[in-house]
């Protein structure tokens, strides 16, 4: 526990507001972490600030608390918060509302596949801070529906998942929009150069980089653990672990859409009751599903990497990665989604064979070294005949050259029989030393 909160740093110390702090109680939030202590007093004083923390450490009450009591409830559209995805703009905008309860300061997500025309009446009727997607934030400013000239916080959330998804642009054009006085502020969970810079070309030039993360960039309540498994075996050891496991609540991430449907469909068959949520699904079943999700009516989620940075749900007890990612920094964001805020979880990965040099370069980022299991009485499945096949020939040709004398390294030709130079020497002249090193040039090298 002691990566996560801050033991000497209470809410009442950090200097929000009364009614902040109130909403904060009936949030359920009792200490600090080590990023809310550090960036609230920041934020509060009107820094700009690059803030990174490990996944799960609350950084949306980091920037959202200090946001909502700075805020002047007579000025609407004031505060603007982005993020990559649908889901987390909604979790956000979830938050900021709990945290302003007891204040007059309203939120409204701007985001794609709800009603703009909603969206728009609710900031018409007095909306404080925008939470959304640049898109939509994009799109509502071209329409002059919404307005930067009363700005006084801009906020990027997991801003590094934006860049890698493409919103680079988007972010640059909205940010370079905003031109009163105000503060911008960057979080997330992995910063790079790329994103300090970025950042810097919006700030104020004392702007602050705050890292709190030491160590792994997991959290140590996450029990990390990968089990090596062939292709053809992943299915039936999923369910062979949820079926004897019996976790609270799971999360199945996989790489593809087209995986997400059939692992949802294979375990529905199964009798799990399971949901899946990927960008083919229109926001209202999104919607629905992240819903059912949070009320505790699904035991497992089959996801894409869609909803990784978007299932801030506390009761998450397991994540399992179907699909190892080959980007590093995505495995951190889906572990993240179970041991939320000081809660212990689970996070399990399923490695094959030709998938160690990815196993190795995540534990090279996150600083953990995950312990390799093996399931007791998981029976894995007969090899695949193609598959069977092509081992086959595959150690065949393996054979063929290990036999080719004219594929054998030798070091000297004269432990070499007539017939083993012959089939390496064709001509018949063996060479006497290495070849000149003109790389099949006509040009000479030039002299050193």
């Amino acid at each position: 526990m002691s990566d996560i909160f801050n033991q000497e740093a209470t809410f009442e110390s950090l200097g929000l507001s009364e009614q902040v702090l109130e909403g904060t109680r009936a949030a359920g939030y009792t200490q600090p972490t080590e990023i809310q202590a550090t960036l609230i007093p920041k934020i509060l004083a009107g820094k700009d600030v690059i803030g990174q923390a490990k996944t799960g450490t609350g950084k949306t009450a980091a920037f959202g608390l200090p946001m909502i009591t700075l805020l002047d409830p007579n000025i609407p559209m004031q505060a603007l918060v982005l993020t990559p995805t649908r889901e987390l703009a909604a979790q956000v905008a979830t938050e900021l509302d709990a945290f302003a309860k007891f204040t007059d300061i309203k939120t409204v997500c701007i985001i794609g596949g709800e009603s703009m025309r909603h969206q728009q009446r609710s900031l018409e009727e007095g909306g404080h801070i925008m939470v959304g997607t640049p898109g939509r934030v994009m799109d509502l400013y071209g329409r002059g529906q919404i307005r930067f000239d009363n700005i006084r916080m801009a906020c990027l959330d997991e801003v590094d998942r934006m860049l890698d998804i493409g919103f680079r642009d988007d972010i640059r054009k909205i940010l370079g929009q905003i031109k009163g006085d105000h503060q911008t502020v960057f979080v997330s969970a992995t910063i790079d150069e790329s994103i300090e810079r970025l950042g810097r070309q919006f700030m104020k030039p004392d702007a602050e980089t705050i890292n709190v993360v030491s160590g792994s960039l997991t959290v140590s309540q996450v029990d990390q653990k990968y089990f090596p498994v062939e292709p053809w075996d992943k299915r039936a050891l999923l369910l062979k672990l949820l079926k004897t496991e019996k976790p609270d609540t799971t999360v199945v991430f996989c790489k593809t859409k087209a995986t997400v449907r059939k692992i949802a469909q294979f375990l529905k068959e199964k009798d799990v009751q399971v949901r899946e949520i990927h960008g083919d699904l229109h926001q209202s079943k999104r919607n629905k599903v992240m819903q059912e999700l949070r009320s505790e009516k699904v035991d497992v989620l089959v996801a894409s990497d869609l909803a990784a940075r978007g299932l801030d749900v506390d009761h998450i007890t397991h994540v399992i990665n179907y699909d190892l990612p080959e980007d590093p920094e995505i495995y951190i964001h889906r572990v993240g989604r179970t041991a939320r805020a000081g809660r212990r979880g689970v996070a399990w990965t399923f490695v094959t064979p030709d998938q160690g040099q990815m196993l190795t370069e995540v534990e090279k980022l996150t600083g953990v070294e995950i312990e390799k299991l093996h399931y007791p009485d998981f029976i894995p499945g007969r090899v695949p005949a193609d598959v069977a096949e092509q081992r086959e020939r595959d150690a065949k040709r393996g054979e063929g050259r290990q036999s080719d004398p004219s594929r054998s390294i030798v070091a000297n030709p004269n432990e070499l029989s007539e017939e083993q130079l012959k089939a390496m020497f064709p001509g018949g002249k063996v060479p006497s030393g290495p070849p000149r090193r003109t790389l099949g040039s006509k040009f000479k090298r030039r002299g050193r």
